[in-house]
């Protein structure tokens, strides 16, 4: 690279010197984020924070679940790739399908979005942990009743999705229920069948 002066430039800094100003403020400026993070983090690695794996202990489904993972992994990868919990289907990956969703404390959440090491110390609910098979909640039931899935790509997000539902709104309103699932989106239409399998999981839990 040139160190000579910028022509253009009316106060006389070379391009090296700009670019060396420029890294110097960009370090300056991310050691005054939020006061300790930076140094809690290191401390807690050892005076290091990645690139290679850490190790977390995730609580899943009622269950302590240790890995490592790189501190970039995010929680939808570390969910399939190290933890075998294919539930959660990885689709857009850019949050905009709802395929990954999970319950994080209780809240959905799109986990291609979220880092593995931000769950850490929360309750996570894949599709896995809300039924199984012989024993389905009764989003799942409902569900199958209204054969609210074709391909079944979007489905698990959906049903994770309609329980947060039904679990905030028992009594939900339409708008509500479009709201609720709103952020999710069905490639295969089943739209309709989905929001009757969310009226009939809300009556099961005493609802109206």
């Amino acid at each position: 690279m040139s160190d000579e002066i910028v022509p253009q430039n009316p106060i006389g800094v070379s391009r090296r010197g700009f670019l060396k100003g420029l890294s110097i403020s960009s370090v300056a400026t991310g050691l005054l984020g939020p006061p300790g993070s930076v140094n809690e983090a290191l401390a807690q690695q050892g005076g290091t924070v990645g690139p290679g794996d850490v190790p977390l202990t995730l609580s899943i489904n009622g269950q302590s679940r240790r890995l490592n993972v790189e501190p970039r992994v995010t929680l939808l990868d570390a969910l399939r790739n190290r933890l075998d919990l294919t539930g959660c289907k990885k689709v857009c990956d850019r949050a905009t399908c709802g395929a990954c969703t999970a319950l994080v404390d209780g809240q959905p959440v799109y986990t291609c979005t979220m880092l593995a090491v931000e769950a850490e110390g929360r309750e996570i609910t894949t599709v896995e942990g809300l039924g199984t098979p012989d024993r389905m909640n009764e989003v799942q039931k409902a569900f199958v009743e209204h054969d609210a899935q074709q391909c079944g790509f979007c489905t698990p997000g959906f049903v994770v999705a309609c329980t947060a539902l039904i679990r905030k709104h028992p009594n939900a309103t339409i708008d509500q229920a479009f709201a609720g699932l709103g952020g999710n989106l069905c490639r295969c239409g089943t739209y309709a069948g989905m929001i009757l399998a969310a009226g009939d999981a809300a009556k099961a839990r005493g609802g109206a």
